[in-house]
């Protein structure tokens, strides 16, 4: 709303400290990004000061005029609440729910349905998180091996694109032809990455297999990450390799 940069991790840090202290004097834990931040701003106000200011009156508010704030009837700040979320609701995002990609617009209304059943923001907090994971593993699962067979070399090489982890393992290893009659095969993996020790299990598993059908087995194109990690837990490139290691 400002075009200004922020640190999230600072406010998160600021935000929490004063939940936890204020839950000490039997204050309620909230966040006022939505509701005062965003009046501030559409209100001119654009520093720190705003903040602070907004801060001090409310505990002003509290401390020294408690009785006066207690007379106000809660129907009143009903009104005020009702009105302040028409206000800050992001109305543009109903109408590009159609248009959003289906996943994204899943975790939305989910988000939003467990928050007015459970009347508990964090349950539907925690289920958008997990939910967004979820998604996120599923669509960077998907790996792609283009095969190429030289027969002047009799070598085939298999090119593999993707992010090689826990969940796409099972598929990478079903693109392999364990019984090509290519005497040399060439594993290209310059445009993937290994990231947990599933992925290099695979690849131990693939090697494995076609050193056991008699093929010689290069590797090619790992970076620096995976390089890392297929020395400290990967087992095809030791002389004593076999596949009853796994």
């Amino acid at each position: 709303m400002t075009d200004t940069a922020s640190d999230k991790n600072r406010e998160a840090r600021g935000q929490g400290i004063a939940n936890i202290i204020a839950g000490f004097f039997g204050g309620m834990a909230g966040c006022a990004m939505i509701g005062q931040s965003v009046i501030n701003v559409k209100s001119g106000g654009r520093g720190r000061l705003s903040t602070l200011v907004a801060g001090v009156f409310l505990l002003m508010l509290i401390i020294v005029l408690n009785d006066l704030l207690v007379q106000i009837p809660m129907a009143a700040l009903v009104g005020v609440m009702i009105m302040v979320s028409i206000g800050t609701f992001d109305w543009s995002s109903l109408t590009k729910l159609h248009i959003m990609p289906k996943t994204d617009a899943a975790v939305m209304i989910v988000t939003v349905g467990i928050v007015l059943i459970t009347h508990d923001l964090s349950k539907g907090v925690l289920a958008g998180v997990l939910l967004s994971a979820i998604f996120f593993a599923a669509k960077i699962s998907k790996v792609r091996v283009d095969e190429k067979m030289d027969t002047l070399t009799n070598t085939t090489t298999y090119s593999i694109y993707g992010q090689i982890f826990f969940a796409s393992v099972s598929e990478l290893v079903q693109h392999m032809d364990f019984k090509k009659e290519s005497d040399y095969i060439r594993l290209d993996l310059t445009h993937a990455h290994l990231w947990d020790d599933s992925a290099v299990g695979a690849i131990d598993k693939i090697v494995l297999k076609f050193k056991e059908a008699g093929k010689s087995v290069e590797v090619v194109g790992l970076n620096s990450e995976s390089t890392e990690l297929v020395n400290k837990i990967g087992v095809y490139h030791k002389p004593d390799a076999k596949m009853a290691n796994h």
